[in-house]
């Protein structure tokens, strides 16, 4: 059987590349992709070839085909369904729909370990979200707000805006979503936050999550912070050094700067969830319809390579998108 997949093999160049796909292997299963998410943030920077050399092995996606900076295989956030299970299988996943951390490909084989399956509830669409929510689920985890706190999240793209959403959903807390790109403050106001510009942003928080991969953003929520306050810092910067005004009032305040990541489940729940479980409770969140705001616009795979430059890097005046959806044929 012959698959295509989505290749990036320069700056600003992709393709659609055929390639022989074998009969699943044992522990495998052959999947028919449904649809895709591109997560902007990341695959922006692979897109433009600037993954450093001493963060290669650290952004390597679990199915990723080829090495940084080229030619590359990269994505994780696939929705498939499940056409055969390895020779012996008896798992019964055969026509089940699942969540995958799989590259851009219309067919594919992946172990049956890296899927999860998706809600009845959870359209294709919005399920692509897994991997974003999953992560905004450990910054909740790691943030452990509590009822009542007033709550800054500074950055409004996918994971900002899902860690808006989760948070805003513990009673009596207000979440304030702060961007400089005003047109995502309908996606803020839908998933339950308030909305500010950069200079109205409220201060005397008592959490801040800083999710926009600015160092500026970093800056404004020290300055936000109250006395003893908790900033979560969500944003990765690869090899890029930040200065931050530590000798100011960080020390007087008692803040508490303290980082998320996704790769290791929060301290509060490991042990207690695995990386499954994690995934299985992100996706089973997704039958939440108000999260649909966040997925579009939808590109059909065939179109990718031609759109892809314009998905990751909107012209100016352009709203840049939240997460794109490849679409794929039946």
């Amino acid at each position: 059987m012959m698959a295509r997949a989505f290749w990036t093999v320069a700056p600003g160049r992709g393709e659609l590349r055929e390639e022989v796909l074998p009969p699943p292997a044992a522990g495998q299963l052959r999947l028919r992709m449904l649809a895709s998410g591109i997560s902007r943030g990341t695959e922006r920077l692979v897109w433009r070839g600037g993954v450093p050399d001493s963060q290669r092995a650290a952004m390597r996606a679990p199915l990723q085909g080829g090495d940084f900076p080229f030619p590359v295989k990269y994505g994780y956030a696939a929705v498939a369904r499940v056409e055969a299970e390895a020779a012996g299988g008896s798992e019964g996943w055969a026509g089940r729909r699942v969540f995958c951390l799989h590259p851009h490909q219309d067919r594919f084989n992946a172990p049956a370990a890296l899927c999860v399956p998706v809600p009845e509830a959870v359209p294709d669409r919005r399920a692509v979200l897994g991997a974003n929510l999953e992560t905004a689920l450990n910054i909740a985890w790691d943030a452990a707000a509590l009822p009542g706190e007033r709550i800054l999240v500074i950055g409004a793209g996918v994971v900002g805006l899902l860690a808006a959403w989760l948070l805003a959903r513990i009673p009596g807390t207000a979440v304030t979503v702060v961007d400089r790109d005003s047109a995502r403050r309908a996606a803020a106001e839908a998933l339950g936050a308030r909305f500010a510009t950069p200079g109205e942003a409220p201060e005397d928080q008592e959490l801040l999550v800083h999710a926009s991969a600015d160092p500026e953003g970093l800056r404004q929520a020290l300055r936000c912070a109250a006395f003893e306050g908790r900033i979560l810092e969500a944003s990765w910067y690869g090899d890029r050094p930040v200065s931050l005004p530590l000798g100011e009032a960080f020390h007087a305040r008692r803040l508490t700067l303290r980082s998320t990541q996704v790769g290791a489940v929060a301290p509060a729940m490991r042990g207690r969830r695995s990386h499954a479980e994690r995934m299985a409770l992100a996706l089973a969140l997704l039958e939440d319809p108000a999260l649909d705001i966040l997925a579009g616009p939808a590109v059909p795979f065939a179109a990718l390579p031609a759109r892809m430059g314009a998905l990751l890097d909107p012209a100016a005046g352009t709203p840049a998108p939240l997460c794109p959806v490849v679409t794929y044929e039946e």
